[in-house]
């Protein structure tokens, strides 16, 4: 059946009618030099921010036409690079209580920058304005003491012995002292079960901070801060085997613009030397001939992407090494 021009699937349990909606959900990722930044609407009769999504409707041939659809109509972004990123479907976490449970289908797409418009309320925001304690560039994110003595706290509340095992091993894995950049749903999932995030006050019907008022990045509507890290984890391990970064980068650009969009991505600092031959090894890019005056010292040599590569190797990507908990230079 159809309603609100919503793709409803029904079915019944236990006597009850169920009713299944779809909905699709982008992730728009851009990036300046010292910025990866995501598109937000505001949405609600309280405003609240979030990723631009909409349903499944009957008019709309695919997924990704609808998704399309949907982002042009809220935000005026018309969207090149798209690829799928995940299905969301937890019965706990839905998008509207009163309209039954929802799937949601997820997608990532990395645009060049370009003001937003639309029918919603749209802006970019840095993903780090969500995920602070994601940011090591200039060293020990600010929140991750804190956060951490929380979630150890947590981990030994636990009921029995097992569960407490679990949960410092899980912690173990997430915050481990050779920083893994990539696992930033997992860390995420930690706060939200330890009910650290503003989002598990939420769900659990409690809208105000548990005592001490410590507030973790800012909340995003539904489950769209899970969905954002789950693109943030993808892209971060995506860019060592993908030349993805790319899609972000101005037609031209010099070798130091290109290593602060990787930093700002990957949340980490590179050595700059060692960035400049990974580049030049994977033959990555070419010169034009141009320099850049922008660079508040002597002129830099400008580079394009070197697209031939796509066809010359199956992995062309920065193979970035993993990030530690010190800041390097």
């Amino acid at each position: 059946m159809e309603r609100a021009g919503v793709a409803v699937l029904t079915r019944r349990e236990s006597g009850r009618g169920a009713s299944l909606s779809i909905r699709l959900s982008a992730v728009i990722v851009t990036a300046t030099i010292d910025e990866p930044r995501v598109l937000t609407v505001r949405i609600g009769r309280d405003p609240i921010e979030a990723l631009p999504s909409g349903p499944l409707e009957v008019e709309h041939r695919t997924l990704e036409v609808g998704l399309r659809a949907w982002v042009e109509r809220q935000t005026a972004q018309r969207l090149g690079y798209v690829e799928q990123l995940y299905t969301f479907g937890d019965r706990d976490r839905i998008e509207d209580a009163l309209a039954g449970r929802a799937l949601t289908v997820a997608y990532l797409a990395l645009v060049r920058e370009a003001r937003p418009g639309g029918a919603e309320e749209a802006a970019w925001q840095s993903w780090y304005r969500y995920f602070p304690w994601e940011d090591w560039r200039g060293g020990q994110p600010a929140p991750l003491p804190s956060l951490e003595t929380r979630l150890n706290s947590w981990a030994r509340q636990a009921a029995t012995e097992a569960e407490r095992r679990l949960r410092a091993e899980r912690l173990g894995l997430a915050f481990a002292r050779s920083w893994n950049e990539e696992v930033v749903l997992e860390r995420y999932e930690l706060l939200y079960e330890a009910g650290l995030i503003q989002e598990a006050w939420r769900d659990r019907g409690r809208p105000t901070s548990p005592g001490d008022g410590l507030v973790f990045g800012g909340p995003l509507a539904a489950d769209h801060r899970r969905v954002l890290a789950t693109a943030i984890g993808r892209l971060r391990g995506k860019i060592k085997y993908r030349p993805v970064v790319f899609e972000l980068m101005p037609p031209a650009f010099t070798l130091l613009q290109l290593q602060r969009t990787v930093e700002a991505l990957s949340g980490v600092r590179l050595h700059k030397q060692n960035f400049r031959r990974l580049v030049e090894h994977q033959g990555l890019v070419e010169e034009t001939g141009g320099i850049s005056g922008e660079t508040g010292g002597r002129p830099a040599r400008l580079v394009r992407f070197r697209r031939e590569v796509l066809l010359e190797r199956p992995a062309p990507g920065l193979r970035l090494r993993a990030g530690r908990r010190v800041t390097v230079s």
